[in-house]
């Protein structure tokens, strides 16, 4: 059999699972919430255009209003000022858009402290155990957080100080960034970034160092406990929007059963 047919068949009979790490999208689905002075992205709202009626008697269809980064949604290098220069998202190759993982489980520390933060130390100890990132593929962070993602407010997790979510030490950020060789950082949190990265120095390491190295993110995704440490393929597959800065995605995994 050829490589493809025997995953075909593989797929047939359950020896790879597919793995759906897509959040559903609708309008109760959380959307960051930045300082008043910004403008807000729009949650997810349809618009019935017909249901089998006088509008349209055979059919049902929507339209839909969203913003590029709601729910599961995948970050263009051209989405932060560092890579303005850089990829839209309808311009990642389709090539990039199938690649191993690495899922680096931190969920036992953020239950712990919600304002947990992964230290380059941390991807080096899983190193020693699991080895090296997959070149040209991706970390999946896991924290544990797409628990909370049926509650805007438990999802976003603010007081008067602001958000409080896991997320990337500056440091680990910028070796993510320009030593790691994987092409993006995967998370279930709202963005790539912590709750408090507003206040980090430089602010917002992620968005900053990875879309400026011309890497990318994925965000708000869901179910990475049922996939392994290393051995699974991850497929993102954004909406190819021309100009656009990112884009919903639905975001599966490959994961081989033995």
């Amino acid at each position: 059999m050829s490589l493809l047919a025997t995953l075909a068949d593989r797929l047939a009979t359950g020896a790879v699972e597919v793995v759906d790490l897509t959040a559903p999208l609708s309008a109760e689905t959380p959307v960051i919430q930045l300082p008043p002075q910004f403008a807000q992205t729009a949650p997810f709202q349809l618009e019935e255009l017909s249901r089998y009626d006088d509008r349209g008697p055979a059919w049902y269809w929507n339209n839909f209003r969203t913003g590029e980064h709601t729910g599961t949604h995948f970050d263009a290098p051209n989405h932060w000022v560092t890579g303005r220069d850089r990829e839209d998202v309808a311009s990642v190759p389709a090539a990039r858009l199938i690649a191993p993982a690495a899922v680096l489980d931190f969920s036992a520390q953020v239950a712990d402290d919600p304002d947990f933060l992964l230290e380059v130390h941390h991807v080096r100890e899983w190193e020693s155990v699991h080895g090296p990132l997959p070149a040209g593929g991706w970390l999946l962070y896991r924290t544990g957080w797409d628990a909370r993602s049926g509650s805007q407010e438990q999802f976003l997790n603010a007081d008067d100080a602001g958000p409080h979510t896991p997320g990337v030490s500056p440091a680990c950020a910028r070796w993510l960034a320009e030593e790691a060789p994987v092409i993006g950082l995967g998370v279930e949190t709202v963005g790539t970034d912590a709750g408090a990265a507003h206040s980090f120095d430089p602010p917002f390491p992620c968005h900053a160092a990875l879309m400026g190295s011309g890497k990318y993110g994925l965000t708000q995704l869901q179910n990475l406990a049922l996939l392994p440490p290393t051995g699974a393929v991850l497929i993102a597959a954004p909406l190819p929007i021309v100009t656009g800065s990112g884009a919903p995605s639905r975001v599966l995994a490959l994961v081989e059963r033995r």
